[in-house]
């Protein structure tokens, strides 16, 4: 059975049928979620998943076939799982039949989560970014005390690194192709010059403000989908707000909290114009490595113009210029 195509069309009915599988009890109405990487789903049930949830929903995560391996996603799902045992809030995976957290469906894996309200910050107020930053400490705490083998390790081997670069070629407007290469090697060599993997421990990954939801009480961790072995700096740049005259508060409220559980490496802030970089070109590489799939070229219709290449060489020669 092709993989791919059972996950590009996933039927209702093998979504119902995997709740059903896993011991769930589904009403048969559920929501397909915004999800470009996995196909996720919000599914309604008879009864609460796990006693005293607010609500009698879950939410369904089918993997993207030949993303990960399944030792991968235990990585992430054993690493979710001591966050929780510590009561540290981040949303954990549903254990279940034989322990498992991982369940197959048609050659594709498949993980339930409890679905949680909460509202994505807008903006920190005073003394916020004080709490994010204690509870990336916890997170960091549990991280730092082994790594994940069968995670990737965010330096140039990552997503975005010199495979990715290569790759791109046939993709970039021949025009500017010279340019963006040019720029993107700086960037790479630098963070060869600059990273070092030794402080490199288990993160979250991808800490932006979509992922970091406030409950009304305290925030919270969502979508460990990008779980990587990083430097801790990774879990903070995305959060910051941009604005220069802000930048020191901003960052004095991160290292307070931070500092009352665990010692923040202060030279890590210098690399995150590398992080960027990274980012900017491994994003590129996503949307080029995913073309097969029916919706990106929906998704992204802009890919193969200039106008796309341009913007992207634009922002990669100025972190390029900032690091020379």
């Amino acid at each position: 059975m092709d993989k791919n195509a059972s996950f590009y069309t996933l039927e209702p009915e093998k979504v119902l049928r995997a709740a059903e599988n896993a011991g769930l009890y589904p009403t048969g109405e559920f929501t397909q979620l915004n999800s470009y990487e996995n196909r996720v789903f919000d599914i309604k049930l008879e009864e609460p998943c796990t006693p005293g949830a607010l609500n009698k929903n879950v939410i369904a995560k089918f993997y993207r076939p030949h993303r990960w391996s399944k030792d991968a996603i235990l990585e992430e799902h054993e690493f979710l799982l001591s966050l929780k045992n510590e009561g540290i809030p981040a949303v954990a995976p549903l254990i279940m039949g034989h322990d498992q957290t991982v369940a197959e469906v048609d050659g594709m894996y498949v993980t339930f989560f409890p679905k949680v309200l909460g509202r994505m910050p807008q903006e920190f107020l005073e003394g916020e970014l004080n709490k994010v930053g204690r509870l990336m400490a916890q997170v960091h705490n549990v991280g730092a005390r082994k790594t994940a083998p069968h995670r990737p390790t965010l330096d140039t081997s990552y997503y975005g690194g010199w495979d990715t670069l290569d790759f791109l070629q046939d993709w970039i407007t021949p025009e500017l192709r010279e340019r963006y290469t040019v720029a993107s090697e700086d960037i790479l060599y630098a963070i060869e010059d600059s990273f070092n993997p030794a402080e490199f421990i288990r993160i979250h990954g991808d800490c932006h403000k979509g992922n970091l939801l406030n409950n009304g009480k305290e925030f919270f961790l969502v979508d460990f989908d990008d779980f990587v072995n990083g430097p801790v700096i990774q879990d903070f740049w995305m959060l910051l707000s941009g604005d220069a005259d802000m930048l020191e508060d901003e960052k004095a409220q991160i290292i307070s909290g931070y500092e009352e559980l665990r010692e923040f490496p202060d030279h890590q802030w210098a690399w995150i114009p590398l992080l960027r970089g990274l980012r900017i070109i491994s994003y590129a590489g996503w949307i080029a490595k995913r073309w097969t799939d029916p919706s990106f070229p929906r998704l992204f219709p802009e890919f193969n113009t200039y106008t796309y290449w341009a913007e992207e060489v634009e922002a990669i020669e100025r972190i390029a210029w900032q690091i020379r």
